[in-house]
């Protein structure tokens, strides 16, 4: 386990500072888990109050021991209660602010009240755009976390292929990853900041059960183990000449990278095989086209045009009604923050210090899907790196 260093988290914090008084922010207050671990280190309940100027006041509630001993902020105490926010503030000297970003986004309305009410000469105002736009450029300390991410997914991956055999479910396939993953330090939880965004690990399974679509917003959902989790990894037996999708979030210290990869036992009809090599054509594409750093929904167009011309405009990111309206999503310490390779997005630019995850994907309804995930950066020099490496040949087990 390792604990962010606090000059990394003052780095974040002092960024956070700028932009805010760039927007006329006299404070913020950051409440959510993902946003907490990213500008304190640790994930204890309470709230981190960030002055324009000045020190941030990280006030835990439940654990202020352990929020000491994780965070490398310098200004770490117990509070017992909201009510006691502005007492603290003006211990600290800080004026009063008038106005005060909050993350809309995902704070529940009750904290919202809660917060008006302790604070009511302030202005509550929206600032899940500034975070969400500071967290997208990853320093070299995260950059470092998910290349790690990368080495413990690959491990994982590789175990899929001493377990994979005819007959065993996609569950049971599933649940000797997931012990892998778990003993190479796996958290066993991905952060999804979408509301009713329930994420697993992974997603494992064979045939059919790949191309049926779920609740999520994902090109591949799964069947499950019950309607109360419809996604992933149900009990059907893996048979021989269907496509296994084995689907992977690795996650190192709270960073995640995400991987596909393709296997099958016996082989696979040429229709599966086409796509899946259509699938690293549009890769190749975005490959060549990420360092020239154009507007997300740009690079999201170029790849829909390019599965549309290869006959895949039916079943490209999903089929039906059920088609995804992108092919990348930006990658850290949850599974969908900024860049979004999608539909629409075309006044934000791929800069250095993103990290995203590529996956050009074949849905076809009773036959299965196919497709490649990668998990990528664009350098300080607008190159592009990719963090995941295991072979991207589809596996044919004999």
């Amino acid at each position: 386990m390792r604990l962010t260093p606090a000059v990394e988290l003052e780095h974040r914090c002092s960024r956070m500072q700028q932009v805010m008084a760039e927007e006329g922010l006299e404070a913020a207050i950051i409440v959510q888990n993902a946003d907490l671990y990213y500008f304190t280190g640790t994930i204890q309940s309470g709230c981190l109050y960030i002055p324009v100027k000045g020190q941030p006041l990280y006030l835990a509630r439940r654990d202020a021991g352990r929020a000491r001993m994780e965070s490398g902020l310098r200004e770490v105490h117990p509070m017992s209660s909201l009510s006691e926010l502005p007492d603290f503030v003006a211990r600290y000297g800080y004026p009063e602010a008038k106005r005060i970003g909050m993350e809309f986004d995902v704070i529940p309305v009750s904290l919202y009240e809660r917060l008006r009410r302790v604070l009511p000469g302030a202005e509550m105002v929206d600032a899940s755009r500034l975070v969400r736009r500071l967290r997208m450029k990853k320093s070299s300390y995260e950059i470092h976390l998910m290349q790690d991410a990368a080495v413990q997914v690959d491990r994982v991956y590789r175990t899929a292929l001493e377990h994979l055999r005819e007959g065993i479910s996609d569950l049971q396939l599933t649940a000797e990853l997931e012990r892998v993953a778990r003993l190479h330090g796996h958290q066993g939880l991905i952060r999804m900041r979408l509301f009713n965004g329930e994420m697993l690990y992974g997603h494992i399974f064979s045939g059919s059960d790949s191309a049926v679509p779920a609740y999520i917003d994902t090109p591949l959902g799964g069947v499950g183990v019950s309607p109360s989790f419809g996604q992933g990894a149900s009990y059907k037996p893996i048979s021989r000449g269907e496509p296994v999708v084995v689907d992977l979030s690795g996650c190192c210290d709270g960073y995640l990278v995400d991987q596909t990869r393709m296997m099958a036992i016996g082989g696979l009809s040429a229709k599966l095989v086409k796509g899946y090599e259509d699938m690293l054509r549009i890769q190749e594409l975005m490959k060549g086209l990420a360092p020239s750093l154009p507007t997300w929904g740009e690079l999201y167009d170029e790849c829909l045009a390019m599965a549309v011309s290869m006959g895949h405009g039916d079943s490209f990111m999903g089929s039906g009604g059920a088609q995804c309206c992108f092919v990348g999503h930006g990658i850290g310490i949850e599974i969908d923050e900024y860049p979004f390779i999608a539909k629409g997005f075309r006044d934000m630019r791929l800069e250095p210090g993103m990290a995203f995850a590529f996956e050009p994907k074949l849905v076809f309804p009773g036959e299965g899907a196919v497709g490649i995930e990668n998990s990528f950066y664009i350098a300080d020099d607008g190159s592009l790196k990719q963090l995941t490496f295991s072979d991207e040949k589809i596996i044919m087990m004999p």
